[in-house]
């Protein structure tokens, strides 16, 4: 007949052989031990293969003594621990506490037991197969007096409880190596099927949380120059959804940058923060205290990724439970940044191609006409003087990264000035961006110049790069710079002055090496004056000017620039070489050209079309124009009319043919060959009035 003793071993070896839940074995080895002896605590703690390191496997504490839950059970050293004098003498033992407290004065267990009246340990060696795998201790408040029997009964609990620890430890670690590799395998098919960072790394936080509960999770970066912020961030919802964080979350906390780059020094090395640590961290850390405060966080577990001298990232997890994450949710976690950090330079190359893709995309169209309309000094043709000074301006100024602004009429070549310069300098490789700030309502402007984010605007269904964006490391060129909107031209000041802009929408500094050309048909002196034109916008422009002359100033130029068309026209069209008559040279050199070179070429274009016998015919360019100027260079008896004269009756004539219309396809900027806007600026600058306008029927 079995004794008590007896029943007691049999009952508790078929319960390690049939109980796998570590918390059940536990529970019921306490219940058990308590029939026969008496304690306040228990305890079992392993030990490594070196018996260097301990680690507190389980406790329970009875009665009144305080069960510290949030205490995470971490490995320690066992030299200068009451446990290196257990393992000199490795049997049952009793000891007083308060004599140990005497070498051990800092040890916390026994602080906290004694507090509560708790002053006898007694020490049970847990061997198995011949090794000492651990210890069991049981603490009271009152002396045990053990007999032999009891000491033997307790050494052949301990080989029991030894057999259920190795066997609990081995389903632990065969559990954590399944755990370990089913979650890097999720996160690897992540990493392999994702390209979009937000919904690659959405994934990786919801295959974490199937394994480690979590509340947030966040990969983090520091930048010398961006300071700290996030690469990609979820937080969980209320109905158990990721939802992924914006930066801008942490806009208006007073010092933020500050309080994140103190923060950020923590996660240097692997780091693990539950109930009372987390809250002294957070006394310690303000950032800590504000994700406490704010978000009710109360534990936080933290890996570096990469830390390469100002440049760093860290993969942060955090929960509100005080006892959420565990050293082995670290070992984890920190087997998973290898995966991550390739993730990450594998999305940061991915996403810089698909910049430089969509970059080139946009490109290709402005390379295309670069290669199509290269501008090069031969195409300013003219022997004038005055050409020949521009020509020497634009050599001087196109090496260099000096901002120009060009001015003249509108016809006289600004554009092509714009590409001679971009040709002509270093930054002729990259592309030269041309925007025509006349062309776009004032609200688009500001989209086409900086770009705009998703959503920004109603319409703004992507994110787009806008022209300054698009233009680093080459030439933008802005025509019609006079037209830009106030609140625009402060906008563009400040690119000028800081090489620096955010889009629309956005909050992050986009920095630009953009060299600025502009262009105007305005006198810009008059419209500062007028209040119009930023004077300090003006000056910032202005800082190498290439002024090109009007066509009627510069009469000896009319028949080179024939010539140099009607070859180009000729080859072009297939045509005959056909000639001109002394009479019409003559008239069209003396005409006034409104529409400046542009206009010349446009009608030597379709004189080239329309001519069928030995001569060119000049039907398509009004004939009312070309006789005219044909019939005042035969007066030879009347006096000459000034150009201002001879402009002012010309735009009256136009405005007569088209019964005072300026603008539209019949409208007289049409048959001029201008634009309108400029049409109407000559004719308050010649005095021409409304009422001039329109002739009655």
């Amino acid at each position: 007949m079995l004794n008590q003793d007896d029943s007691l071993l049999l009952y508790l070896n078929e319960a390690i052989a049939t109980t796998r839940s570590k918390e059940k074995l536990f529970q019921i080895v306490t219940e058990k031990l308590r029939l026969i002896f008496p304690f306040d605590m228990i305890a079992v703690v392993t030990l490594d293969s070196a018996h260097q390191y301990k680690r507190l496997f389980m406790r329970d504490y009875l009665g009144e003594v305080p069960y510290p839950a949030s205490q995470v059970p971490v490995a320690t050293l066992v030299a200068d621990s009451p446990a290196e004098l257990f393992l000199r003498e490795p049997h049952v033992q009793q000891f007083d506490i308060r004599e140990l407290t005497q070498d051990y004065p800092e040890f916390m267990p026994f602080l906290l037991l004694q507090q509560r009246g708790v002053y006898y340990v007694t020490i049970v060696p847990l061997r198995t197969g011949g090794q000492l795998i651990g210890l069991l201790s049981m603490a009271a408040r009152q002396r045990p007096d053990f007999t032999p029997a009891d000491v033997s009964l307790l050494e052949k609990i301990g080989s029991l409880i030894a057999v259920a620890v190795s066997n609990t430890l081995a389903f632990e670690d065969v559990a954590r190596r399944e755990r370990e590799k089913s979650l890097q395998l999720a996160v690897n098919n992540a990493l392999l099927s994702r390209k979009d960072r937000a919904a690659l790394f959405l994934t990786v936080a919801e295959e974490i949380d199937r394994i480690v509960p979590i509340d947030y999770f966040g990969v983090r970066i520091r930048q010398r120059e961006s300071g700290t912020q996030g690469f990609a961030e979820f937080s969980r919802q209320p109905d158990g959804r990721f939802l992924q964080l914006e930066e801008t979350r942490w806009d208006g906390i007073p010092n933020r940058e500050q309080l994140q780059a103190e923060t950020f020094g923590l996660f240097t090395q692997p780091l693990l923060f539950t109930g009372p640590d987390y809250e002294v961290a957070a006394r310690r850390y303000r950032m800590l205290r504000y994700t406490m405060e704010k978000n009710g966080t109360r534990a936080m577990l933290g890996v570096p990724l990469w830390t390469e001298g100002d440049h760093a990232a860290a993969l942060i997890l955090a929960s509100r439970r005080p006892d959420a994450f565990t050293p082995d949710d670290l070992t984890l976690i920190t087997s998973l940044a290898p995966q991550i950090t390739l993730a990450m330079q594998n999305l940061a190359a991915f996403e810089q191609i698909e910049a430089l893709r969509a970059q080139l995309e946009r490109e290709k169209t402005y390379l295309i006409d670069e290669i199509n309309t290269t501008a090069k000094f031969e195409d300013f043709v003219g022997p004038s003087t005055s050409m020949q000074q521009v020509q020497t301006r634009i050599a001087q100024v196109a090496p260099t990264d000096s901002t120009v602004l060009i001015t003249g009429e509108t016809g006289t070549g600004k554009e092509l000035v714009a590409r001679a310069l971009h040709n002509l300098s270093p930054r002729k490789e990259r592309a030269l961006i041309k925007l025509n700030c006349a062309a776009l309502p004032a609200q688009l402007i500001e989209s086409e110049l900086f770009g705009h984010e998703k959503g920004a605007f109603t319409g703004a269904h992507d994110r787009r790069m806008g022209k300054f964006e698009l233009a680093d490391g080459g030439t933008i060129f802005l025509d019609e710079v006079g037209e830009l909107p106030l609140d625009l031209q402060a906008k563009l000041l400040r690119v000028l002055q800081e090489k620096e802009f955010e889009r629309i929408g956005g909050r992050r500094v986009i920095r630009a090496d953009v060299r600025v050309i502009a262009a105007t048909n305005r006198v810009l002196e008059e419209e500062v004056a007028a209040g119009r034109f930023r004077a300090d916008l003006y000056y910032r422009l202005n800082v190498f000017p290439v002024r090109l002359p009007a066509l009627r100033e510069r009469p000896e130029d009319v028949e080179p620039l024939m010539r140099h068309f009607l070859e180009r026209f000729t080859k072009q069209m297939g045509k005959p070489v056909r000639g001109l008559r002394a009479r019409d040279l003559r008239a069209l050199q003396q005409y006034g050209w409104p529409g400046n070179v542009r206009q010349l070429e446009h009608v030597l274009e379709q004189s080239v079309i329309v001519s069928q016998g030995p001569f060119l015919e000049f039907a398509g360019f009004s004939a009312a124009q070309v006789v005219a100027a044909r019939s005042f260079s035969e007066q030879q008896d009347e006096p000459l009319k000034t150009l201002r004269d001879q402009e002012r009756d010309h735009i009256m004539a136009a405005l007569k043919h088209t019964a005072g219309r300026v603008s539209g396809p019949n409208g007289a900027a049409a048959i001029l060959d201008i634009n309108a806007k400029t049409l109407e600026a000559r004719m308050k600058k010649l005095g021409i009035r409304r009422e001039h306008q329109v002739v009655p029927v």
